[in-house]
């Protein structure tokens, strides 16, 4: 069928494939990332891929796209066996993938986006002819885009559906998708989730989901496959099996640390206030704009929004990385500057996002990195200037022990830790001291289930003992699980604010899209 006389949906259905990759193995050196994996799925299903960071997920699907070579396996569609060298062939197969970040080109509007992603797309393009044969393709399909708008100038929401319509243009039908609601509010989510269900449940397509969010496979998916450690782990049905038996699937023996009880706090004293903060991107363009909260003591307000709406921006304010052009920054009443003095005098640490590039030197030791706030104070340091090396791997071992860090040595290079443990021992260092202000970015982004548990609850055992917390977080999930209140931010400002208990998951979502 060529790409630009799409089926009808009538005629579409029943042209959902089925796929098998059978003990697909993928060896990178002394790294054994696929180890005789197979994954069945059946025509016309919606299928979830689970396992934490690192369990294999993408490779395996990189390997069925083609972008890897398979050491070993093949893949089966339809019950025949196709071979793939390239994502070319994959395509050829009706096989397309969205990835977590868009593959669209900015500055062209969403139908050129579509026409030059045809492999005959021509030199010359009939404009006329190609939108009459856009516009009859959209009518086939259960959600739309605007053809003329510029794709930089379109909604993530919009940007996703699009993603998905080049896959459906190009006659792709059996569908594989890279966390696809990781950009998108709640409501858009669950609109994307629900039509390309049915579409599956008509049998036009396929789709296989690699997502981390149970909720959403519980409430979208058919079935379900589990990897750990580049192993196949377990299948089932995902309306059937529980949040629990998947997670021991995708988990095995590890030992997750019990969740941190939140204690009651009586009527504390405001310690942190962005009072009308402005800032400005790296274009001299309004990044943050009058920004305004207050956090208590004992209290954590975390941040929603749909990534680029201003949080990174506000995190880097916070940090001393991006100048204020309006606004005070406040702790117990006076102005706070952040400089390193100031950061020491009012007791504020915080875990960044993405620690290892954002709070750590990769190629200095784990103990140099565990003693950049303690350097040049006692014991570490003596008549202000001269470092002894002895107390400062005493104390790194300390924090080693105290935060269970794994390391082969104090000596390692802390570049070589896992991205676990890098948030383990950026966490020692910042909260190993007496804590007033606590400021933490997308602290479990990709990090396994007992790192996960591990962070969170520290995090909440410094809200008990009196700290104030700011929690940016893209996490959802993670925010009604953490925070005593929640801020939404949109467009560069905080758009919405109200206590956990008196807010839900829609009423986020909305101010998440601007409403």
């Amino acid at each position: 069928m060529n790409a630009m006389s799409p089926l009808p949906i009538a005629e579409a259905a029943g042209r959902a494939p089925s796929l098998e990759a059978i003990g697909m193995t993928k060896i990178f050196g002394p790294l054994v990332a696929l180890d005789d994996v197979s994954l069945k799925v059946e025509a016309g299903s919606f299928h979830a891929l689970l396992g934490e960071n690192g369990a294999g997920k993408s490779t395996l699907v990189k390997s069925i796209m083609g972008f890897y070579a398979a050491d070993k396996g093949r893949v089966l569609l339809d019950g025949r066996e196709v071979v793939i060298k390239s994502p070319r062939d994959a395509r050829a197969n009706g096989i397309g993938m969205v990835y977590q970040q868009f593959t669209l080109v900015p500055c062209l509007t969403a139908a050129e986006n579509l026409v030059i992603s045809r492999a005959d797309a021509p030199s010359v393009i009939d404009w006329t002819k190609e939108k009459k044969a856009l516009n009859a393709f959209l009518e086939t399909m259960p959600f739309k885009v605007p053809l003329d708008t510029q794709v930089s100038s379109l909604s993530a929401g919009e940007k996703q559906k699009l993603e998905i319509l080049k896959l459906l243009y190009l006659d792709q039908r059996f569908m594989i998708l890279d966390e696809p609601t990781s950009v998108l509010t709640p409501g858009e989510a669950d609109e994307m989730l629900g039509l390309l269900g049915g579409m599956a449940a008509r049998k036009e397509i396929t789709v296989l989901m690699i997502s981390h969010k149970f909720r959403e496979v519980k409430a979208f998916c058919d079935s379900f496959t589990v990897l750990r450690r580049g192993k196949f782990t377990g299948a089932g049905d995902a309306k059937t099996a529980t949040i629990a038996e998947m997670s021991q699937m995708m988990i095995g023996d590890t030992t997750i640390r019990e969740r941190a009880k939140r204690l009651t706090q009586s009527e504390k004293p405001d310690v942190l206030e962005l009072a009308g903060l402005f800032a400005e991107d790296n274009d001299g363009l309004p990044a943050i704009r009058a920004i305004n909260l207050k956090i208590k003591a004992g209290e954590i307000v975390g941040i929603a929004g749909v990534s680029g709406n201003g949080q990174s921006a506000l995190v880097e304010a916070l940090a001393g990385q991006r100048k204020l052009s309006d606004g005070e920054i406040r702790i117990h009443g006076e102005a706070f500057h952040p400089n390193r003095s100031a950061f020491d005098r009012f007791k504020v640490f915080g875990l960044p996002e993405e620690p290892l590039k954002n709070a750590t030197v990769p190629k200095m030791s784990v103990a140099e990195n565990l003693a950049f706030r303690a350097f040049d104070k006692p014991p570490v340091a003596s008549l202000g200037w001269w470092m002894s090396p002895g107390p400062m791997r005493r104390k790194a071992e300390d924090l080693i022990a105290r935060y269970r860090i794994k390391t082969t040595s104090p000596d390692s290079p802390i570049e070589t830790l896992s991205g676990g443990n890098v948030q383990r021992a950026v966490l020692a260092r910042e909260l190993s001291g007496d804590v007033d202000v606590l400021i933490v970015a997308n602290p479990c982004f990709g990090l396994d289930f007992a790192s996960v548990a591990e962070i969170r609850s520290q995090i909440m055992e410094q809200r008990n003992r009196g700290a104030a917390v700011l929690l940016v977080s893209e996490d959802l999930d993670e925010i009604l699980e953490l925070a005593d209140r929640v801020a939404v931010m949109s467009g560069g400002t905080i758009n919405y604010i109200s206590p956990v208990e008196d807010t839900d998951r829609n009423i986020i979502g909305q101010h998440m899209a601007g409403h």
